[in-house]
């Protein structure tokens, strides 16, 4: 492994966030643009179960247009006249595209859901009818993707395939989306401070604290990522492999046995969403875990302490996820990509190597 930072570190002990490298680095982006119209990025939520029939929760399908998932939930919340806190869903979508997802209410009945007029943003209404849960973030299977990359380069009838096989057979590098850092890109930051800033972390909501903790964890997360980006299918002593089939993980002790588990994408290496009681990786895989953490000016011991006061578990994440249901078009200098990826995982990583760009928040 090659633990080649990709960060710079100043004087005052900031750390400077350079973009991650690509899996893909040797083979030329096709570049183009992306989002030119909310109909060339395209999202349907792959639900994980239907309703089963009765509950006091209403699920439905919704199909909206430029609006971002909270805005919905907000906007429902107001013409149904229920709080937004008895409105759920699995997952958040992006507002520039045209999204399908389940949402979950507490409390309407279905004619009022079906009274609801369609209009430019609220595209569709289906009702699926009633279950006993509230939908919760996660309770997907994941995301299929129509997108529509615009004005490529005219080497993409030889880069593409080129591309989307290495994808396939390696996996797609498992970065957060630039959404987590936010417009500035900087969430991050304001993460690690109220880590250990509880003054600070007591004036904000417990929702909008988690949210630049998670930012934080997210940025340490992608730094592990890029340290591993030439060897993301390979597997370790010392490693925590994560089983594709229900997210189980287990300490890998002999990784030639191990590994052709990996090949056939059974296992994948994972690396550490800190908090105060997920475990670390040994050997190699853990060096490069306290690398990173160094290189962000603090240690394991203080992310441990600081997550025990903000009070988070923490987590093992994939390093890698698989590339699904794969089809291509080109046709002039337009290329539509449909795949799918698990819960979790961003589009944003498969356009970025196919293209060759960084993606910013959306």
């Amino acid at each position: 492994m090659n633990p080649a930072s990709q960060q710079e570190r100043h004087g005052d002990g900031a750390v400077t966030d350079r973009p991650e490298p690509f899996l893909t680095a040797s083979i030329p982006g096709i570049g183009g643009r992306i989002r030119t119209a909310p109909e060339d990025f395209q999202v349907e939520e792959r639900p994980l179960y239907l309703p089963c029939g009765e509950g006091e929760h209403l699920y439905g399908k919704i199909t909206k247009r430029n609006l971002s998932t909270p805005d919905l939930v907000r906007r429902l919340s107001s013409v149904l006249g229920v709080k937004a806190q008895s409105i759920g869903v699995a997952g958040l979508k992006d507002a520039r595209a045209v999204t399908t997802q389940m949402i979950s209410f507490q409390g309407v009945v279905p004619e009022r859901l079906a009274g609801l007029k369609p209009d430019e943003q609220v595209l569709q209404i289906e009702i699926l009818g009633r279950h006993r849960n509230r939908l919760r973030t996660g309770h997907h299977a994941g995301n299929r993707f129509r997108i529509v990359i615009r004005e490529v380069a005219g080497h993409a009838a030889e880069s593409v395939p080129t591309v989307l096989d290495a994808l396939r057979r390696r996996g797609v590098p498992n970065y957060f989306g630039p959404q987590r850092q936010g417009k500035g890109g900087d969430n991050y930051a304001l993460g690690a401070a109220l880590l250990n800033d509880p003054r600070r972390r007591a004036k904000m909501s417990r929702n909008r604290r988690m949210w630049f903790l998670n930012a934080y964890q997210s940025f340490l997360f992608n730094r592990i990522v890029a340290k591993r980006i030439e060897s993301i299918d390979r597997l370790y002593a010392g490693d925590w492999a994560m089983k594709l089939e229900n997210g189980a993980c287990f300490q890998v002790q002999d990784p030639e046995q191990e590994q052709p588990r990996a090949d056939r994408f059974e296992i994948s290496p994972t690396g550490i969403l800190f908090g105060s009681r997920v475990s670390w990786a040994a050997g190699e895989p853990g060096r490069i875990e306290e690398a990173v953490v160094a290189e962000a000016g603090t240690t394991r011991e203080a992310l441990i302490a600081a997550a025990k006061a903000c009070g988070f578990r923490g987590e093992r994440r994939a390093l890698r996820v698989p590339l699904a249901d794969l089809d291509w078009s080109l046709e002039g200098s337009a290329l539509t990509l449909s795949f799918a990826l698990p819960p979790g995982a961003y589009a944003t990583s498969v356009l970025r190597e196919v293209m060759k760009a960084d993606l910013g928040p959306s």
